[in-house]
């Protein structure tokens, strides 16, 4: 099997602390997940075979995780936007993180090759 990879895209105009950049990035990741279960069980199989392997990268903000979203979704790649409950640092319902994947490598790369890594 190609490549497989996880992306998770941060937001990075909210200016999170370390810890809550941790726990959306967590909260993208098993979104995500889950998401890939639903469409493609030997994908998501492959990629726990080979490591596991995730990028984490920086989001200008919550408009640009939305083009993306929507970008991912028309090709069909599970994805996952966090929504924070607001509990701590931001206001409930803020978008926090975009959650790509598991999936091909190519596939996620087609749209997140320009994004900076965090």
């Amino acid at each position: 099997m190609d490549d497989v990879k996880q992306v998770i895209v941060v937001r990075k105009d909210l200016k999170m602390g370390v810890g809550k950049t941790a726990a959306q990035c967590a909260h993208a990741a098993m979104l995500s997940y889950t998401e890939a279960l639903k469409k493609d069980k030997a994908i998501v199989n492959a990629w726990f075979q080979s490591g596991q392997k995730k990028i984490v990268l920086e989001g200008d903000d919550e408009k640009m995780l939305e083009k993306l979203y929507k970008a991912f979704q028309y090709e069909n790649v599970p994805c996952a936007l966090v929504n924070d409950a607001g509990l701590t640092q931001l206001p409930p319902g803020t978008t926090t993180a975009l959650g790509i994947g598991p999936d091909i490598a190519a596939k996620i790369d087609k749209f997140t090759k320009p994004l900076k890594l965090l």
